[in-house]
């Protein structure tokens, strides 16, 4: 598992980044303050404060993670 900071600060950032992960069969977590948001709901995003990086928990390892972390290279912080 691996946690890294995104930034989700527009409809369509939100939109591209579900549809990127909803390729891959593990887990993605969306933390901020004391929630936790299944990361392949846009519903559950837009429960967020979208205005400052969030914190995401990547459910993945070895050549899985690497391939996941250069998809969301436009999203991290």
């Amino acid at each position: 598992m691996k946690t890294v900071q995104i930034s989700l600060n527009s409809i369509d950032k939100v939109k591209s980044f579900v549809n990127s992960i909803s390729k891959f069969d593990f887990d993605f977590d969306l933390i901020s303050g004391r929630y936790v948001i299944d990361a392949k709901s846009i519903m559950g995003i837009f429960s967020l404060d979208l205005s400052k990086p969030i914190d995401l928990s990547i459910h993945a390892e070895g050549d899985r993670l690497d391939e996941v972390l250069k998809l969301l290279e436009t999203y991290m912080v």
